[in-house]
């Protein structure tokens, strides 16, 4: 109203700018990609809810000069298949039972 807006986020020389702001379910992961090739995925699940205008949940620490590349929504389920290594990934019109394992 008014033209004041909705604080929602206490941005300090702390805390540090706001990179990325998603709309997220109990349901999903998040996954953080840094500029050095660091990647997390944790369940949203696990993070701590705040109240409105707070300083926020710390998700990864930075060294030096090192940025965020990248913040997305995995919804849960989406893991891609693990193979081990040596072996040859299956794909979708080939199972175990028709190559012969």
């Amino acid at each position: 109203r008014g033209g004041k807006g909705v604080k929602t986020l206490s941005v300090t020389e702390k805390t540090g700018s706001l990179i990325s702001i998603l709309n997220v379910t109990d349901e999903d992961d998040l996954m953080i990609i840094n500029r050095s090739g660091i990647t997390i995925r944790t369940g949203v699940e696990e993070l701590r809810v705040m109240g409105r205008a707070t300083q926020g949940v710390k998700l990864i620490s930075l060294r030096g000069d090192d940025q965020i590349a990248s913040v997305c929504r995995v919804p849960k389920g989406d893991d891609e298949e693990v193979v081990a290594e040596g072996e040859e990934p299956t794909t979708d019109s080939e199972s175990p039972a028709e190559s012969g394992e």
